[in-house]
């Protein structure tokens, strides 16, 4: 689409004293476009009034979340330092008396039944005391045993408190019941040795998280799980919150409090504030979507919209008549390009203004011929050639002369195509090797093969030579095999003196060879050259005498060894080598049960018949 633009740029800077031949400049009708575009302007300023509103519900949402964040935290704070008192006061007694520990407990648990169990532990974690709520245990149906187990459980946890900390954990996952886990130690001053632990009931902590309104408050602990939230499940799952960007910004604040908006995973975004206790680590967390706070703008904002839609309307009824005139023939070309995008160059597309748009037109119909034009020579060229070369050609990545390049040479060859010819007519003869070549060439285009000319009833190919191919040795000896299939299916409704049974022989050699443009100075074509070349052309003449129709030397067999099923046809001494060289046939893969286990089944597969003498032999 560069040459468009480049035309649309030249026509709209064209000097005043071209504008003269067109009979309505473009520029008019863009004056008249930009006149709505001021009138469309004046709607900005209810989106400024509608922007204002927002901030200014921003601010009071977010003045909203700070006082409800100071009010719960002061509540939550009173609750765990209440529950602290109420255990210390019980533990001192139960130290200084000489009463049972149950006994003294049961005061404190008839009093708030909130509490489920009070133990104190020394270093070692071994208990001091453990007295259990009976009234909790029967209520809900709970063993000591089981609570005495979760405990066990929950020690490594406990260790903390050692150090002079406040541990709170949710350990509502291990009961039926939302539960928190307190401990401390017995004196933060004096004896750090003796912890004191505690299991209560969130009950408390839950309704005071209760809103109705669209913000929601939850309390979280210092490992980032949920101690209480208005949801019960949430607590009792012990969902933890880590990924929530509200509460990694609250673990690694260094103040108590601060706002922070940000995006949840569904692309939600949250206003949400943070107040820290200052006890165990534990801070209340507020929140609220940004979809609620702003519903009420959006509705307002939408209301002024159909009231500027509404007054534009009339407006925009009389511009038609005038856009019209602009869009129809822009549309047009939009359709004439989509055409050119699907090979469709022939446009029946004329000029209707004598505007800028009209000479865009002319200009587009030119291009397309142009295009159409080079997409011909291209094909034809392609089908002359070789569509990568042509392609290549056409980039100008072709460059003239040869590179040293390490490739697979492949050639095949039609056996006795002399005296197949001798008994057809030209005419049947040219059709049948046009369906034989399709079939061998579809061959090596699937394994990105480039197909290096036609000698005859031959065909030359190599692999990493015009483009480079990591497996290029793999995928030759794969096309002759393939090969081998479409000629077995390309025989099966011939054997007739009018339809000859078609046997080839492939030769395929790796190595270095001169690859690129060879020829005169008027003449010249993309090919192969060298020793390699040369290997390979013989090793496939050497079919004929091996009763083969797949031979490979021993570079091609060192790449591929391990792909396919190979037999050695020992050592052949070739014209023009000093040394004779390893010979191997290809029977097919080793991952095709049904390939060929022995020369024997590959002659009878494809039909090679083998003298008497030289069988036995």
């Amino acid at each position: 689409m560069k040459p468009i633009v480049s035309i649309l740029r030249s026509l709209l800077t064209k000097k005043s004293d071209t504008v003269g031949e067109f009979q309505f400049p473009i520029r008019y009708k863009l004056l008249l476009i930009t006149s709505i575009v001021l009138l469309i302007s004046m709607s900005g300023v209810i989106f400024l009034a509608s922007y204002f509103f927002r901030k200014d519900s921003e601010i009071r949402v977010k003045e909203n979340n700070i006082k409800i964040n100071e009010i719960l935290s002061l509540k939550v704070k009173s609750d765990l330092e209440s529950i602290k008192k109420d255990v210390h006061i019980t533990a001192s007694a139960i130290f200084r008396s000489n009463q049972s520990a149950n006994g003294i407990a049961k005061e404190l648990f008839e009093e708030d039944p909130n509490f489920v169990f009070i133990g104190a532990y020394d270093s070692n974690l071994n208990p001091k005391f453990e007295t259990v709520n009976d009234s909790f245990l029967d209520k809900y149906s709970y063993q000591k045993s089981e609570v005495r187990a979760v405990l066990k459980n929950i020690h490594p946890k406990l260790k903390k408190s050692f150090s002079g900390t406040t541990v709170i954990w949710n350990i509502s996952p291990f009961f039926r019941n939302p539960i928190l886990c307190i401990s401390f130690p017995l004196s933060e001053t004096t004896n750090t040795q003796t912890i004191l632990v505690t299991l209560v009931k969130l009950d408390s902590l839950l309704d005071a998280f209760q809103t109705s309104g669209p913000v929601e408050t939850f309390l979280i602990g210092e490992d980032g799980s949920v101690l209480a939230h208005p949801d019960a499940k949430v607590v009792l799952f012990g969902v933890q919150l880590n990924d929530l960007p509200i509460v990694e910004r609250m673990k690694k604040s260094t103040v108590d409090n601060g706002q922070f908006r940000y995006e949840n995973k569904e692309g939600e975004f949250y206003l949400a504030s943070f107040k820290k206790l200052g006890i165990g680590g534990v801070g209340v967390i507020s929140q609220v979507r940004e979809n609620k706070i702003f519903e009420e703008v959006n509705n307002i904002q939408k209301r002024n919209v159909y009231l500027l839609i509404v007054s534009l309307s009339l407006s925009f009824i009389v511009v038609y008549l005038f856009a019209k005139s602009l869009s129809t023939p822009i549309l047009k070309i939009v359709d004439a390009s989509e055409e050119i995008r699907r090979g469709n160059y022939h446009l029946n597309l004329q000029a209707t203004t004598h505007d800028e748009i009209g000479t865009l037109t002319k200009s587009f119909v030119s291009m397309g011929k142009g295009l159409e034009e080079r997409e011909k020579l291209k094909d034809s060229f392609g089908r002359f050639v070789n569509q990568d070369i042509a392609e290549l050609a056409a980039k100008g990545k072709l460059s003239i002369g040869g590179k040293r390049k390490y490739c697979t040479i492949f050639f095949s060859d039609i056996r006795s195509f002399t005296a197949i010819s001798e008994k057809l007519q030209p005419e049947e003869v040219v059709e049948f090797l046009n369906l034989y070549m399709t079939e061998m060439v579809k061959c090596v285009q699937e394994t990105g093969g480039t197909v290096d000319k036609f000698i005859g009833d031959a065909i030359m190919a190599t692999w990493g030579a015009l483009r480079d191919h990591k497996e290029h040795a793999k995928a030759s000896v794969e096309t002759a095999l393939r090969m081998r299939e479409k000629l077995i299916e390309f025989n099966r409704n011939r054997g007739t003196i009018k339809k000859p049974l078609i046997k080839i022989g492939c030769g395929i050699n790796t190595g270095y060879v001169i690859a690129g443009q060879i020829g005169s100075i008027d003449k010249m074509e993309y090919t192969v050259i060298g020793d390699s070349v040369n290997l390979a052309s013989r090793v496939e003449s050497f079919n004929k005498e091996t009763h083969t129709d797949i031979l490979i030397t021993e570079s091609t067999y060192q790449k591929v060894k391990s792909y396919f099923h190979i037999i050695s046809m020992g050592e052949i001494e070739f014209k023009g080598k000093s040394k004779a060289q390893k010979v191997y046939a290809v029977l097919g893969k080793k991952s095709d049960h049904n390939a060929p286990k022995n020369l024997l089944e590959l002659q009878e597969l494809v039909g090679i018949e083998v003298p008497t003498k030289k069988a036995k032999k």
